[in-house]
């Protein structure tokens, strides 16, 4: 399931490239980024099955299945587990679930247009963030992988690793099929504007 990176991503590889060549032009298009193109990327995207998929160095993107295997999470090293479907369906996790060695946030979303997944986004970057930083390795999941614990794991990486959010989308569809539903994106859109007036995302 897992590959060594040679890179993070080469989105991001380009991306940085390009910065300093013209920010004013990469801070527009930032802008141009319209809900309907994005779901157009989504879509162009090949789907793959698999029950989780390492997206990021040390970061897995998974679903229920996966995160139902203690032993084979114990195999990969995972240390956090990010639910993002907590309390919802037959998504189990709990602190006691996976026992002392592994630190479980729930957070109980919905994948709903209309469920506010925003106030989750800070803190669960954070728990992602303290995950890697502190050199442990980190699950985030849902009930398939594609939507919730998606938009979680893309909010990361526009909050920590400031890449605007089509940079971020590209850089997980190197690795895993997503597909956050239209609530989701339009919050995430907010998120980089957000980002993007306090000067925190750079330009693609």
């Amino acid at each position: 399931m897992s590959s060594v990176f040679a890179v993070k991503c080469d989105t991001e590889d380009s991306r940085k490239d390009n910065v300093g060549e013209d920010d004013t032009e990469g801070e527009q298009s930032l802008t141009e980024v319209s809900l309907e193109e994005l779901v157009e990327v989504l879509h162009a995207a090949p789907r793959s099955c698999r029950h989780g998929d390492e997206v990021w160095p040390n970061l897995y993107l998974g679903d229920m299945v996966m995160s139902h295997d203690r032993f084979g999470l114990w195999t990969l090293g995972i240390t956090y587990v990010l639910n993002a479907s907590h309390g919802k369906l037959c998504c189990k996790g709990s602190n006691d679930f996976y026992g002392t060695t592994v630190k479980y946030y729930g957070v109980p979303a919905n994948d709903l247009p209309t469920f506010e997944l925003s106030p989750f986004f800070s803190p669960a970057a954070a728990f992602i963030d303290q995950a890697l930083t502190s050199g442990g390795r980190v699950l985030v999941h849902c009930a398939v992988g594609v939507s919730r614990s998606a938009t979680l794991v893309l909010a990361y990486l526009m909050i920590h690793h400031h890449l605007s959010l089509l940079s971020a989308i590209q850089c997980v569809q190197q690795k895993r099929w997503i597909f956050p539903n239209r609530g989701f994106l339009r919050q995430l859109l907010r998120l980089e504007r957000t980002l993007q007036s306090k000067g925190e995302t750079l330009p693609k």
